[in-house]
């Protein structure tokens, strides 16, 4: 039975943590919803999300943003009329962290309330 990840918190990270390992990252992104995808680098995992109009798009992105200041943990993102490209990393890691996984499913439960 898989943990549910969007009630974990983030862990704080400074430099010199490792990422994980490509079968760690590949077990943990099962957990997801299947729209997430892994870069074929592994050093990141990104989403594209779809709204109505850009007034959605923007409620996403505010609520996005108050999650990330609570977990200290931000998402690099690009927003546009009635889309949203949510890429999640660990820059101290240079690749990815259970952190990333934990925002990511942080993410979707936005979409969920």
């Amino acid at each position: 039975m898989s943990e549910d990840l969007s009630k974990g918190r983030c862990l704080p990270c400074e430099g010199g943590v490792p990422p994980l390992p490509p079968d760690e990252a590949r077990a943990l992104l099962d957990q997801l919803d299947p729209a997430w995808r892994l870069t074929e680098d592994g050093k990141e995992i990104r989403r594209r999300f779809e709204f109505h109009d850009f007034y959605e798009t923007m409620a996403f992105v505010n609520a996005l943003a108050y999650v990330a200041h609570g977990e200290n943990h931000h998402p690099d993102l690009e927003v546009s009329w009635g889309k949203c490209l949510v890429r999640w990393s660990t820059h101290a890691a240079r690749g990815l962290t259970r952190n990333d996984f934990i925002c990511a499913a942080r993410t979707d439960a936005l979409l969920r309330r």
